[in-house]
């Protein structure tokens, strides 16, 4: 994996777009990747939907979001990316943030402006963000934390006005973040993103919400972006299928009536990795190796002194 990583890194901070697929867990990680993505994000605002059934406004902490994300990386062989939030609090605390999730084995992380505890750009109306020079800090600590130079450090403005964003993503770039972040509510078209990019002068990280999915092309994305992100296709697909299908059981309790297909068990199997487990379990498990003769000579005689008494 440091090789793939190596490789990743470098493609990023040259600009040549990595496309990848939000997921919130183990589960839908594998499907991005058998998908045909090239790399996974995880997307807290999943994480906070999935794993605690509430709206991405930094409830879970750290350690939560970390244990989300440490599985889905046990789960690929693609890179991971991991939204790490605000940090969750200082400088310092974002020092331990990023040595954690080095160790867990992602490519890179995603740090916003907000204060925590954040609220989610995507639904607030009013958003709270630091000082630009203490976020700055922020990403100086992040960069000065991570042990390996391959790691990617995003920093991510929620400003709302292009000016702001700009001025803040400049400062965040000098203290050392590789690629930069605007939130979709801020810039309104290619102009303004391109006007970013070539301002600050790394390439950018999007991640394709609101009109960014409607009203831009894969090319023009492209223009500007190291990473390109569709961050809740696969919580939103999962919701609505999901929500559906056990609508429809609950009003007939037969499956046949259901309006969406579900994956076959046979398939499933396949995807979840069973046929290596039970292998596994063939090779290693001592109750399903045969005695040998001596043990099987062993056990009829003491069958015999028990059952004699």
């Amino acid at each position: 994996m440091s090789d793939l990583k190596a490789e990743i890194s470098a493609r990023l901070r040259r600009g040549q777009t990595l496309w990848a697929a939000g997921a919130y867990d183990a589960l839908s990680a594998k499907l991005a990747e058998r998908a045909g993505f090239e790399a996974v994000m995880s997307t807290g605002f999943g994480v906070s939907a999935s794993h605690l059934g509430a709206p991405d406004v930094e409830l879970y902490t750290m350690t939560e979001n970390l244990s989300v994300v440490s599985k889905m990386v046990d789960a690929l062989s693609v890179p991971l990316i991991a939204d790490t939030d605000t940090g969750y609090g200082n400088a310092l605390n974002v020092m331990r943030t990023v040595r954690a999730f080095e160790k867990a084995g992602v490519v890179g992380m995603i740090f916003e402006d907000q204060l925590a505890p954040k609220r989610c750009p995507a639904a607030a109306a009013r958003i709270e963000i630091l000082s630009p020079e203490e976020h700055a800090a922020k990403i100086r600590a992040a960069v000065d934390a991570r042990r390996d130079p391959n790691t990617i450090i995003i920093a991510r403005t929620d400003a709302t006005t292009e000016d702001e964003a700009i001025f803040r993503a400049k400062l965040y770039v000098e203290a050392g973040a590789d690629l930069i972040q605007p939130i979709s509510r801020c810039f309104s078209d290619i102009h303004g993103l391109r006007r970013l990019r070539a301002a600050v002068g790394v390439p950018l990280s999007l991640q394709i919400l609101g009109w960014l999915e409607t009203d831009l092309s894969p090319e023009e994305i492209e223009e500007v972006a190291g990473l390109a992100v569709f961050p809740l296709v696969a919580l939103m697909s999962a919701t609505e299928a999901v929500q559906r299908n056990l609508g429809a059981l609950r009003q007939t309790y037969q499956t046949r009536t259901i309006p969406q297909p579900v994956t076959s068990m046979t398939d499933f199997k396949k995807l979840i990795g069973f046929e290596a487990a039970e292998a596994a379990q063939d090779k290693y498990l001592l109750g399903d190796i045969p005695a040998s003769p001596a043990e099987a000579r062993i056990a009829a005689v003491m069958d015999k002194v028990f059952t004699n008494g």
